[in-house]
């Protein structure tokens, strides 16, 4: 009798684990465009120099080196810029490419 309990238990646990592996796989993909908007990119790297103006550059894998002007919401993580640059940690930017190739930062993780 306890056979067809397990099963049911297993198959429960496993039918949870589908949906919540759904879940967290589809804010993975739509988070980003969901808090910034469907224009913003995304790119990866280390920063290099952070200016009085809170502008900085960051140097990506590929060693293409970027600079980038803060918005609003990136004027509030210089204490989060400031440790990454520190330590020489990788950094994420969320950024809308403008007018004259000048690159928006909208959020820095």
């Amino acid at each position: 009798m306890t056979f067809p309990r397990v099963t049911a238990a297993v198959f429960v646990l496993l039918f949870i684990g589908c949906f919540a592996l759904l879940g967290v796989g589809s804010v993975v993909l739509v988070g980003p465009s969901l808090t910034h908007s469907t224009k913003t990119d995304h790119d990866a790297g280390v920063i290099n120099h952070i200016n009085s103006d809170m502008s900085f550059t960051l140097t990506m894998a590929n060693g293409k080196t970027v600079s980038f002007q803060c918005a609003d919401r990136c004027k509030t993580a210089l204490g989060h810029m400031q440790r990454h640059k520190a330590e020489n940690a990788k950094t994420d930017v969320y950024y809308i490419a403008e007018a004259n190739n000048t690159f928006l930062a909208l959020d820095v993780d």
